[in-house]
């Protein structure tokens, strides 16, 4: 089948090389020159484990091009729309600007056998104002939520844990729906779940789903500030109340708390649109899932300073880690470099680094030093900070490392160190949570 993918950013190029992968004749259009050209090149804009291989294998059958040009997306059946729906300037709710000018752009080109199907995460209530506009060019429109984890977006896509499609009533959501059966051929045959809803269920999925893991993340932080004034560790309660098959142990990592370009954007767009259709009170609580959330990066600096006996004037702080998670270079609203700003806004030396993140980090935060290499990085420094859980820095050998520093000192971030281990190598071991 020849497919479009409207938006070539994360979301869109990892979605254009999954389905050529597939075996399915896809187009990408993006809007950005450079961006195409580097797609075109196998070069992604972004670090992504496995996807420089797609797009050149997908390239080199034949099967995957990216152009500028709208109009290439002729002769497709089935168009994507995954432009990007950032946090409006000021405000909390999502900006649907590029929605709705990718799906402008390709009305023109739609007839009665084309089906738009939006990966775009959006406000509940989009895709029905949507729909009117795309059915007066006679095709159908659906909704099929994406749920990518950066670090793993290739194998998401590839082998998702379950499909939503949103679907209009009657014959138009059931022609849609045959079409989308037949892009994911491959996949349904391996009985992956498939979940059939309406337009606002289908999109409030990926909301709903991602408030809910923030507020596991954000509940067990909770739980890290009142261990910290009763003197309890956090790891061993995560571990016992993890062990209920009810809660399950995953998402309850203590540390330095969430970011990135979803979680903080999505729960508040949710809560926005909420209080648009005066149900604000119904996530009322998401607010202080939010609050717990940046108070993690307040307390990690606390506990930095009062291991330097109150003050960073003048030492060298080392940073490890810039990216919001490992196996990313994705520094939006990373905890990571908002605890480096604030440490050296009070007076501390910092420096960054990261095995991904070093380029576009220093282009956010250009105050601060950046050093690519970890143990360049750690020399000389009063005082290490691990605030993103890459592997190497967890393999970091603590006798190895007391010889690069001046100082003793770590503040584990991320809870991912053993506490004996460094302190029987003579260091200083302060963590969220923990005794």
């Amino acid at each position: 089948m020849k497919i479009s993918v409207i938006g070539c950013g994360y979301l869109g190029a990892v979605h254009a090389a999954a389905m050529a992968s597939l075996g399915h004749d896809v187009i990408g259009i993006d809007v950005d020159e450079v961006k195409v050209d580097a797609l075109t090149a196998g070069l992604p804009p972004f670090f992504e484990p496995g996807l420089s291989e797609l797009l050149l294998a997908g390239q080199d059958r034949g099967s995957l091009k990216f152009a500028t040009d709208i109009s290439q997306v002729a002769g497709a059946k089935v168009h994507f729309i995954c432009v990007g729906t950032p946090q409006k300037a000021g405000e909390f709710a999502a900006d649907v600007t590029y929605v709705d000018a990718a799906v402008e752009s390709l009305r023109p080109h739609l007839d009665t056998d084309s089906i738009v199907v939006g990966k775009s995460t959006v406000p509940v209530g989009t895709a029905e104002r949507l729909a009117g506009a795309i059915s007066e060019s006679g095709a159908s429109l659906m909704w099929n939520p994406e749920f990518l984890r950066e670090g793993h977006a290739v194998d998401d896509t590839l082998h998702p844990n379950r499909l939503v499609y949103g679907v209009a009533d009657g014959e138009p959501g059931k022609r849609a729906t045959r079409y989308l059966d037949e892009v994911y051929a491959e996949m349904l045959s391996d009985s992956l779940p498939r979940l059939i809803t309406d337009f606002a269920t289908a999109e409030l999925v990926k909301t709903a789903a991602n408030s809910f893991l923030a507020t596991k993340i954000s509940f067990i932080n909770a739980m890290s500030e009142l261990c910290e004034a009763s003197g309890a560790d956090v790891t061993q309660l995560a571990d016992a109340i993890g062990m209920d098959d009810r809660i399950g142990r995953k998402f309850l990592n203590a540390g330095l708390g969430f970011g990135g370009g979803c979680l903080p954007k999505d729960i508040r767009a949710f809560m926005a649109r909420a209080g648009e259709l005066g149900a604000d009170q119904a996530v009322a609580f998401l607010r202080e899932i939010d609050s717990i959330n940046m108070r993690r990066r307040v307390r990690i600096v606390d506990i930095a300073r009062d291991a330097l006996h109150g003050s960073f004037i003048g030492k060298r702080i080392t940073v490890l880690g810039a990216a919001f998670k490992p196996d990313s270079d994705d520094v939006r609203d990373s905890p990571a470099l908002a605890v480096a700003r604030l440490i050296a806004t009070q007076g501390g030396v910092v420096t960054v680094t990261d095995p991904q993140a070093i380029d576009n980090a220093s282009k956010s935060f250009p105050e601060l030093n950046y050093v690519i290499n970890t143990s360049d990085a750690l020399l000389n420094a009063d005082a290490v900070l691990l605030l993103t859980e890459w592997r190497e820095y967890q393999d970091l050998d603590p006798k190895q490392t007391a010889s690069l520093v001046a100082g003793r000192i770590l503040i584990d971030g991320r809870n991912v160190l053993s506490p004996e281990l460094w302190r029987k190598a003579g260091w200083t071991y302060r963590a969220l949570g923990r005794p």
